[in-house]
């Protein structure tokens, strides 16, 4: 597959704005919308709180605190679509879909409907949701947990889907991508213990996490190269690893790392105003991953 094609189909939909730097408002956003920001929430929610039920309650209090317009969600173990409706409801979400439910399933929830419905199985480990909101094109990732080469065949498999959308769809690419950024080797080439950790993880769960002894990067670079912007990285003022919380301390889960993230087409993080790892002692008790937000205002045409 030509990734920079794909590159030089995907260009900034600003360009009709006749040089004057505006936004165009994605299509289908509504009109009460426009102006507004709209804030997109990734939480992977670990084993659908079936580990810790206690923590339910904060979490969805901390979602509606939040007031996001799209929710993608990673491991809703256990879930149906009543009980993501159910979910939905308590942060004032009208519109959910669910991708499946066995094993670990992801899903997504709505302030607007939510249609294009697509449910990939066949090539995903945990399976992919692709659907539209808000006139956005939103893929629910959520990788392989513990080898390089699944994961690979999965982003390769994920952008021939994106491949097939519109040249000026505006796509998010949001949750837990179980893999490493190359804007973040600088800080795990410093870390003492992450390919020790790695190695050890392999041996005990007969994994592929580490390729020739060492971190794969390739995963996110051929989303990079493929045109699609890390948002969290383009608006950080430093590292902030998403996994582990201090939920488990007590455990060997190796050093911090960004395994979560927020890509956007160009011409959808042209509009990004802040995207960020939620990092804080409530999010620190709530699942084993922090969540990421990204944060758009576009303008009215």
């Amino acid at each position: 597959m030509n990734e920079q094609s794909i590159l030089n189909r995907r260009q900034f939909a600003a360009a009709g704005a006749a040089g004057v730097g505006a936004l165009l408002l994605p299509r289908g956003l509504s009109a009460a919308k426009s102006g507004n920001k709209l804030k997109l929430l990734s939480y992977n929610v670990w084993y659908g709180f079936t580990k810790k039920p206690d923590r339910k309650a904060g979490y969805l209090s901390f979602v509606k605190e939040q007031a996001p317009d799209i929710v993608s969600l990673q491991e809703l173990n256990t879930y149906t679509p009543a009980k993501l409706a159910a979910d939905a409801k308590a942060w004032s979400h009208p519109h959910s879909v669910l991708l499946k439910e066995k094993g670990f399933p992801t899903g997504i929830t709505s302030s607007q409907p939510i249609t294009g419905i697509r449910r990939t199985l066949e090539g995903f480990h945990h399976g992919l949701l692709h659907c539209k909101t808000h006139g956005i094109h939103v893929y629910v990732i959520h990788l392989h947990p513990g080898n390089w080469e699944i994961r690979l065949g999965e982003i390769d498999l994920l952008l021939k889907d994106f491949a097939t959308l519109p040249k000026d769809a505006r796509v998010l690419l949001a949750g837990d991508f179980n893999t490493f950024s190359l804007h973040d080797k600088p800080v795990y080439d410093k870390s003492e213990d992450m390919i020790p950790f790695f190695k050890r993880l392999d041996e005990r769960t007969k994994g592929k996490n580490l390729r020739d002894g060492q971190l794969d990067f390739r995963h996110l670079k051929r989303l990079e190269d493929a045109g699609f912007v890390d948002l969290i990285h383009a608006k950080r003022g430093g590292f902030l690893g998403t996994f582990p919380t201090r939920l488990r301390l007590d455990e060997d889960m190796g050093p911090g790392r960004r395994l979560d993230y927020v890509f956007a087409t160009p011409n959808m993080a042209a509009s990004c105003r802040a995207a960020s790892c939620i990092v804080n002692e409530t999010t620190g008790l709530l699942s084993d991953h922090y969540p990421v937000s990204a944060t758009f205002q576009p303008a009215a045409e």
